[in-house]
């Protein structure tokens, strides 16, 4: 038997980096197949493309930067209780994530997309690398396993779009309001 579990995330999302961790354990613990499908969900779809100065965006998302870092010690400690080992004072830019998921979009074609999640993850995270900009995007998802050269086609055109849509209307429909949000064998 496959169970399938379709999880709507963002990549500059920490909760959604630990609900990955928290998914694999889980997953690991049963013995059926499971098929794990990412599906797009942008945190702030109006964030400019060049992204905004972290500490700016945060302060003014959370009333403070004393706030902001608050909630980060708490992220930290849950974070390090999975095994992540976040770096937020190495992250500079909040950045716009509709590239990224259209590059996550290529990878389920291409069969890396779990790959290319945990990269983008991983590099935002613990690395403090910008994954808003396109160097860096294209050599991330390029190391995960991505073909280079079709990452560069869906960027350089409007591949990915249609489906980053009507994965909006999906989570809209079932009342996505906060992510993590799994849909386990379609409930």
């Amino acid at each position: 038997m496959t169970h399938t579990v379709e999880d709507f995330s963002d990549v500059i999302c920490p909760w959604c980096f630990i609900g990955k961790r928290r998914l694999e354990k889980a997953i690991a613990a049963q013995e059926h197949e499971v098929r794990i499908g990412w599906l797009p969900f942008q945190l702030d779809p109006t964030m400019p493309k060049e992204g905004i100065s972290r500490k700016e965006y945060r302060t003014a998302k959370f009333g403070s930067w004393e706030r902001t870092l608050e909630l980060d010690v708490r992220v930290v400690a849950v974070g390090d209780a999975e095994g992540i080992h976040f770096a937020f004072d190495g992250i500079e830019r909040t950045p716009n994530t509709l590239d990224a998921h259209r590059l996550i979009w290529l990878a389920d074609k291409e069969g890396v997309q779990n790959a290319v999640v945990e990269a983008l993850f991983r590099v935002y995270f613990t690395d403090g690398r910008d994954i808003g900009d396109r160097k860096v995007l294209l050599d991330v998802v390029a190391e995960a396993g991505l073909n280079r050269h079709k990452a560069e086609g869906v960027l350089d055109s409007d591949d990915g779009l249609e489906a980053i849509r009507e994965a909006h209307e999906q989570a809209r429909r079932v009342g996505v309001e906060g992510v993590p949000f799994f849909i386990v064998n379609g409930k």
